[in-house]
Formats: structure tokens, sequence, C-alpha cells
């Protein structure tokens, strides 16, 4: 359950990290004095800052979302163990789900007990 969520955390960090990236870009596209526009630049800087404000309160929304995802996926692997042990889920005709089983699982051989006579 530890590492679902250590696998959410990190997309929400690789996004905003990918935001990141583009500041470097326009902060060196900003100094360069070929700039025809300076009102382009900073129009452009302000929405690249907007992303990115945006990205990061998007990232703070999504943690707890991807806390719940994560603890409700470790059980529902932990309920089920490999899926690949099932079909795919059959509706019936009076809306019943099913999942059947491919194999039936295995039921542990117990020694026969020892009767008195």
């Amino acid at each position: 359950m530890q590492w679902m969520k250590q696998i959410a955390k990190t997309t929400v960090l690789t996004l905003i990290a990918i935001a990141g990236l583009t500041i470097p870009t326009m902060a060196a596209e900003k100094d360069s004095p070929s700039i025809e526009n300076p009102e382009l630049s900073e129009g452009a800087e302000l929405l690249n800052r907007g992303f990115q404000l945006l990205l990061e309160g998007l990232a703070k929304e999504v943690e707890p979302m991807a806390d719940k995802w994560a603890e409700g996926w470790a059980e529902l692997v932990e309920r089920f163990g490999d899926l690949n042990a099932y079909y795919p889920p059959e509706t019936l005709p009076n809306g019943d789900i099913i999942i059947r089983r491919r194999t039936p699982p295995e039921v542990e051989a117990t020694p026969p007990s020892e009767t008195e006579l």
C-alpha cells in the first residue's frame, strides 16, 4: 500500500517538475536582447507563472485523493490477489454483476483424521 502512495506522489511531483522546466526557458528569453515585443514577453511570463500556480494547487488537491485511491487499490489487490485468476466481469440479465475465477481456489489438503475404534 505504501508503494501506491509513493507512485501517486511521484506522479504529481513529476507534473510540477515538468511545469518548472519551462520557467528557465522563459527567463532566458526575457533576458535576451532580441525580444521585439516586451508586452508579449511579459504576458508569456504571466501565463507561465499562472500555469505553475495552477499545477501547484492541483497537486495539493490531488494528493489526498491519491492517498485514498492507493488505499482502495491496495484493498482490491488484497481481496482479489492476482487479477489474472479471474475472467472479466459479466452482467447478468437481472443486472447482477459476477466475476468468475478462471481456476477454482486451491484448497489445502488436510491429512485424514484418525478415528478411535
